[in-house]
């Protein structure tokens, strides 16, 4: 049902106390019928997408994992995470099916009434590890996004069971579980090129100690070119395991100012670099800048897998990195302080992974 309002919803309180303070979130007001963007989510000339910084010729690799055994698979992952820090991988061996449900639970997740998923906010969430809310971190923003989020950050099987949505805990879960053999395959390659010959268990609490999901839905949007549904970034993550439907959106930062799209392929899943691993390979992995754009004519959903390090971890160069005499470039941080730092204020591109530098 369509939230409905007492007051003209053109005042600008009532916006924010409609999306923000509410949590009809911005899928409410796309709801409306908008005409036009409402004013808090105009975004600055300059953090707006037009053709003319659009590659379209360039493409970030596409990677068949068929043959996963295969040295040249393991060549093409490390190249790639080299030199794009994106790159979408097919036949990849998670179910067809998992990936359909996952996203159809997205769907069903966010097409609930507005007080069922109210139930998830900051304010009213069973715990802290579920959480509802809508663009990025409205409290830091000058400009708000235009998306609405689910983040669940993964405990155990039991808690997830109990206190995550029952409208998509079952096929996320199911997801994140296909998802396991290839994130643990991605990252024996990714090692590999560094040095680090084995994942024990200390490197395997660096590298995957901790999991979040987010299951993003970016509405209709009225006027899509003068906002964005998420501003530029990069992911505070180890990697990041993407799955996107098939409306398209996400463009990754190529040279200079230009921007290159990621298509949507049927099947595929889209890879990229976070800031933790850029640090533990000392700048060899790269982290790179991406943002999404609105749609003006379909919803569109996204199913992002943070694979971080634990919380409470120490991250830095490696040093089989360093064996070498490589200097470091980073320093050695609490997990949990770079990303706090990273949710204390609005996206802005690289500029986190400066928090971490020497």
């Amino acid at each position: 049902m369509d939230p409905t309002v007492s007051t003209p919803i053109s005042e600008s309180s009532n916006i924010t106390d409609l999306v923000v303070t509410n949590r009809n979130g911005v899928k409410g007001l796309s709801e409306m019928g908008l005409k036009t963007l409402p004013k808090q989510y105009i975004q600055p000339v300059e953090e707006r997408i037009t053709v003319s910084n659009i590659l379209p010729q360039e493409s970030i690799p596409i990677i068949d994992m068929s043959n996963w055994d295969e040295p040249k698979v393991s060549e093409s992952i490390c190249d790639a995470a080299e030199k794009w820090g994106f790159f979408q991988i097919i036949n990849h061996g998670v179910p067809i099916e998992v990936l359909e449900n996952v996203k159809d639970a997205t769907h069903r997740f966010f097409n609930l009434p507005a007080e069922e998923k109210r139930k998830f906010s900051k304010e009213n969430s069973p715990s802290n590890s579920v959480r509802f809310g809508t663009s990025f971190s409205p409290e830091a923003e000058k400009a708000l996004e235009w998306k609405d989020y689910l983040s669940m950050f993964y405990v155990s099987e039991d808690e997830a069971s109990a206190l995550w949505p029952s409208a998509c805990k079952d096929q996320v879960l199911e997801y994140m579980k296909g998802s396991e053999p290839v994130i643990q395959r991605l990252l024996e390659a990714l090692m590999k090129r560094i040095n680090v010959k084995e994942i024990d268990e200390t490197k395997k609490s660096l590298l995957m100690g901790s999991k979040r999901i987010n299951l993003n839905y970016y509405p209709i949007c009225p006027n899509p070119e003068l906002t964005v549904g998420i501003g530029r970034h990069s992911d505070v993550s180890t990697l990041t395991i993407l799955l996107q439907d098939d409306i398209g959106g996400l463009y990754v930062r190529g040279n200079n100012d230009s921007w290159v799209h990621v298509p949507p392929i049927s099947s595929s899943l889209v890879i990229n670099v976070g800031d933790a691993l850029q640090i533990m390979s000392n700048g060899r992995y790269k982290s790179i800048e991406h943002r999404v754009v609105a749609n003006g004519s379909k919803n569109r959903i996204s199913v992002p897998i943070f694979v971080n390090p634990r919380p409470d971890d120490m991250i830095g160069p490696f040093p089989e990195v360093l064996v070498g005499g490589e200097k470091a470039l980073y320093k050695q941080i609490l997990y949990s302080n770079y990303v706090r730092h990273f949710y204390k204020k609005a996206h802005d591109g690289k500029k986190t992974i400066e928090f971490a530098k020497i």
